[in-house]
């Protein structure tokens, strides 16, 4: 089946959910901008999905998929706008996941799309919120999915879905990239120490990253710079996303979604405060 209607939802500390947008498509990473509205990486119904075991899988991007898109929507009326389709003339694969910097731009990753033919590379990009400026910084990825900031946000993080892999880009300034040595695209920070595709991930206040690890089904957290890892795990093989919130910042929300749950979990570390919030 192809999911076609999919909705943006609040979903209130009892467990209640309310409708904010109906943008379509398919609505995936989600922030919060400068401005106080909701910016959303749109992958365009870049998968069809089938029920195996119990478990809702994503699968191979339709044949009537075209692309995607970066959405702006306004929190109190719900109102969608296309903010960009396209850079440079050509049109955006799959967004996936956004994430703001202190200036109000933003990076976010196109997961590219894989179909019975092959797949297409995904990339790294930034943009601004007001719909001025898109820019390619990385291109020829492998699907590249969570996305996030150091704490000083000197670093821009992105994890790797089949590769399983973890990846450092230094900043030289907001939205431009530093010096990489060598040949790879960015500083390898680790990988899933076993069988794991990574999904979205969430920077926390100490600097750890902590990546929603799928297949293995749990968080796994890198520090870098160091070798630690610590995998936590979680009853659902498709854990797709993590972040925090809480007083102390402390409360660990997770999307487990083969099974279609949002957890809350009391998380040992702080999770980084996001730029901007509603």
């Amino acid at each position: 089946m192809v999911r076609s209607s999919w909705w943006r939802s609040r979903v209130k500390p009892d467990g209640k959910t309310q409708t904010i947008a109906k943008p379509g498509g398919g609505p995936n990473g989600l922030a919060i901008g400068p401005d106080g509205a909701l910016y959303v990486c749109n992958n365009g119904s870049n998968f069809t999905y089938v029920k195996r075991m119990g478990l809702t899988i994503p699968g191979h991007a339709p044949e009537t998929h075209v692309g995607g898109q970066i959405e702006r929507v306004d929190i109190s009326t719900g109102k969608v706008e296309t903010l960009y389709s396209e850079c440079d003339g050509k049109r955006l694969i799959a967004p996936n996941d956004l994430v703001f910097d202190t200036v109000g731009g933003f990076w976010f990753t196109d997961h590219g799309s894989t179909t019975s033919l092959g797949r297409t590379h995904g990339a790294l990009y930034y943009a601004k919120a007001d719909g001025s400026k898109i820019t390619q910084v990385l291109r020829e990825l492998i699907t590249p999915n969570g996305v996030g900031l150091s704490p000083d946000g000197k670093t821009v993080y992105y994890a790797e879905t089949f590769t399983g892999r973890l990846w450092a880009l230094p900043l030289a300034k907001p939205g431009k990239r530093g010096k990489v040595e060598g040949f790879t695209p960015g500083q390898f920070v680790g990988a899933f120490p076993g069988l794991g595709y990574f999904d979205s991930l969430g920077v926390e206040a100490d600097g750890a990253v902590s990546v929603a690890t799928i297949l293995a089904g749990g968080i796994t957290t890198f520090w870098p710079g160091t070798k630690k890892v610590k995998h936590v795990a979680i009853a659902d093989p498709l854990v797709t996303n993590i972040c925090w919130g809480g007083k102390n910042m402390k409360t660990a929300y997770i999307t487990a979604s083969g099974t279609g749950r949002l957890l809350a979990a009391t998380w040992p570390r702080a999770g980084l405060r996001l730029n901007y919030n509603a």
